[in-house]
């Protein structure tokens, strides 16, 4: 039941994933992070299977910054979404990631931007989008109060609508989850959304064994 969502507000992005790491009926935690940060100015969310979501989001990182590393500049967000689509299309055709991304940044020349990119290699530059379950309840509830221009508050007030609409509506509904922001001061993370929290295992002095 993943949920990853973001949108576009006045010279910001922000995007918003639950925080579980569930296989089939089982969950393993709840303060899983899905939301990486790439670089400095760029944050990229991402659903679908566990082990494909870690490893080729991690790829994309490193690959990122050898980019940085090599020319002395970044990529800019725009470049960034077109090399994981492009790597995406070629893992298509050979062994394919079950991976969906929201990618987002901020650059200097064209300001903040949101990238859609699903598991086939479709790419879309978007103002607000959303993958997992809880996309049903985001897109109707961003497609009713979503506008240009939005201020963080605003924006921040309709991550916690659809989170509220996600928490009430899916049956089996993430309990937590992360909100990320990227903006000219960078990258960062802004809030959690908690309902509950992981806590240690038991010692067996504890259980009195």
């Amino acid at each position: 039941m993943e949920c990853v969502f973001g949108l576009v507000g006045d010279g910001f992005v922000i995007v918003a994933s639950d925080t579980s790491a569930v296989n089939s009926i089982l969950v393993h935690k709840t303060n899983e992070d899905k939301i990486m940060k790439l670089d400095s100015h760029k944050l990229v969310a991402a659903s679908g299977e566990s082990g494909d979501r870690v490893q080729f989001t991690e790829y994309i990182q490193k690959n990122v910054a050898l980019y940085q590393f090599r020319n002395g500049i970044p990529l800019t967000t725009a470049a960034a979404a077109n090399f994981t689509r492009g790597e995406l299309a070629t893992a298509l055709r050979k062994n394919p990631y079950m991976v969906n991304i929201l990618l987002a940044g901020y650059d200097k020349e064209t300001g903040p931007s949101l990238y859609y990119i699903d598991y086939i290699a479709t790419l879309h530059k978007v103002d607000r989008g959303a993958f997992g379950y809880g996309s049903y309840f985001c897109l109707s509830m961003m497609d009713r109060h979503y506008h240009s221009g939005m201020s963080v508050e605003e924006a921040v007030e309709l991550v916690d609508k659809c989170i509220t609409e996600i928490q009430s509506r899916l049956v089996v509904a993430p309990p937590n989850f992360v909100i990320k922001i990227v903006d000219r001061d960078g990258a960062r993370e802004y809030a959690w959304r908690e309902s509950v929290k992981d806590t240690p295992t038991a010692q067996p002095e504890a259980l009195g064994v």
